[in-house]
């Protein structure tokens, strides 16, 4: 029988962040939702899910490597980066 590793934290917080970036494009309205399919923009939660999305990245952000750090950092910057644009074109 194969013995399973420990529980990691980090691997679980990694998941979960791309679970909220997912969801934070698809709210964007940038991509189809990841239950129905459809593009359905939504900016306050969008907000949310990157609020979300920033704080697991800084959560681990102070563990990682330098290009995993650029990397989630860059999530976060595209995010808001995008954020911003939707929201001026909603004006």
């Amino acid at each position: 029988m194969e013995e399973k590793a420990p529980l990691d934290v980090d691997e679980h917080i990694a998941q979960m962040l791309d679970l909220w970036n997912a969801i934070a494009w698809s709210k964007l309205g940038l991509t189809p939702d990841i239950m129905s399919g459809t593009i359905a923009p939504d900016l306050g939660q969008a907000k949310a899910a990157i609020e979300v999305v920033a704080a697991l990245v800084g959560t681990v952000e102070g563990r990682l490597d330098d290009e995993d750090r650029r990397r989630v950092q860059g999530l976060v910057r595209d995010l808001k980066l995008n954020y911003v644009q939707k929201s001026r074109e909603g004006s």
